[in-house]
């Protein structure tokens, strides 16, 4: 699509990105899309029904990225974030993720789940939503009067000397031949998509779930959507036609019109798909920055559009619930899982969209770390929260912490410091 000015240009990109969120808002209300849940349900209960089901999504976010790169369409090593990287953040993509996954099980579900249940009415998530954008938006941005990030204050300067800088990109076409990387894509990606769907379909239970079929179809979809809309938006310039994010990157060399705001940074209306941890940075930023147009982008869109399909839903149904915090301690454990998932999903470039699918999807080795670190975070939390439960004032926490990784095999069974639940 090319567009006469920015601000046509702009509007497309906030409307089919909007579209595209409600959609999915709507659908992750009506299913019960969680991916905390899904843990939750393996861990606790040897139910994979809705793990399936995330897994269901990264298998059509990875068929669908195929194609598009197959054809040409999209171009994944300029994508936002830096999914293909060659600077392999691999010790980021690990903490990251740990403490996201961490953070998501106390914060009752990730950043996406949480979204929408503020669309149903859950004012909890709007205080997790709150913390985790002012803690996004200050690992992204400088503090007030000053040029430090939380991240160059708390990670860069330990965890910069272990990246690893890569001859070629990072996806895993590109590291097994470089020489014939898109090739290598489409034999890598075609085998994990079909293995990863022989194991989901293979379970009769998960054949006979609508709700699990539908919300990883509809997730997965939705990703896929958002890489080729935003692929393809393009913008007369003075001389040529450019892509919106030059045409963001070069605004002074611009024809702009008057009422012409420039983005916060060109990156965010440029390649990019479903994540909601950034966006939630970027929607703080909105807010305090005074409702500054600058920060219109596709991850505000994004934000937004969740919350609006999944009250809509809610309404339709007649599903909406206020719901308050418990007790004090509640409130804590969603303010800390708040803070932990801000912090974590910028350090690991996403959440459990942003790398669980989105990322996945272009087959970064990064993605597929972040995706295995989420998930241990949030098992391994779990299973402390649930030996504490059971034992109560017996189980102190370095006790749970030993016993859940002699659970989980990362210890050996001599450890053992509680009898197993």
């Amino acid at each position: 699509m090319v567009f006469n000015s920015f601000v046509d240009a702009q509007w497309y990109l906030l409307g089919t990105t909007f579209a595209i969120a409600l959609v999915l808002g709507a659908v992750v209300n009506k299913t019960n899309f969680c991916t905390m849940g899904a843990v939750s349900d393996w861990v606790n209960m040897g139910d994979t029904g809705r793990f399936r089901s995330w897994l269901l999504a990264m298998a059509i976010a990875i068929i669908g990225a195929l194609v598009l790169e197959g054809t040409g369409i999209v171009n994944f090593n300029e994508a936002f974030p830096a999914y293909r990287g060659q600077n392999l953040i691999w010790l980021q993509n690990i903490v990251g993720g740990v403490l996201f996954g961490i953070g998501m099980t106390l914060g009752s579900g990730c950043a996406n789940k949480n979204l929408v249940r503020l669309g149903g009415g859950n004012i909890k998530a709007l205080f997790v939503i709150a913390v985790m954008g002012i803690c996004a938006y200050f690992m992204i941005f400088p503090f007030p009067g000053s040029s430090e990030t939380l991240m160059s204050l708390l990670f860069y300067p330990w965890m910069q000397p272990t990246n690893i800088q890569l001859t070629s990109h990072q996806d895993l076409g590109s590291l097994i031949s470089p020489q014939h990387a898109m090739l290598a894509r489409l034999w890598i990606g075609a085998v994990i998509a079909a293995l990863v769907l022989f194991f989901i379909f293979r379970s009769k239970d998960f054949r006979r779930s609508f709700d699990n079929i539908l919300g990883g179809l509809i997730v997965g979809a939705a990703v896929i959507a958002a890489w080729y809309f935003t692929s393809d938006i393009h913008v007369k310039g003075v001389f040529d036609t450019v892509s919106l994010r030059h045409y963001a990157a070069n605004w002074a060399m611009m024809d702009n019109p008057a009422h012409a705001v420039k983005p916060i940074r060109s990156a965010f209306v440029g390649l990019q798909s479903f994540t909601f941890v950034n966006p939630a940075g970027q929607a703080a930023g909105y807010v305090g920055h005074g409702f500054s147009k600058a920060f219109w982008t596709f991850g505000l869109a994004a934000f937004v559009g969740v919350i609006v399909g999944s009250l809509l839903w809610a309404l339709i149904t007649r599903s909406f619930r206020f719901e308050w915090f418990a007790s004090v301690g509640d409130f804590f454990n969603h303010v800390v899982g708040g803070a932990l998932m801000g912090v974590g999903g910028v350090l690991a470039l996403g959440c459990t969209i942003g790398q669980g699918v989105t990322g996945i999807s272009t087959l970064a080795v990064g993605s597929f770390l972040a995706f295995a670190s989420i998930v241990f975070g949030s098992a391994l939390t779990m299973k402390v929260q649930y030996y504490k439960m059971v034992y109560e004032d017996e189980a102190t926490f370095p006790k749970a912490l030993v016993t859940s990784l002699v659970d989980m095999r990362l210890l050996p069974k001599a450890l053992r410091k509680l009898e197993a639940v």
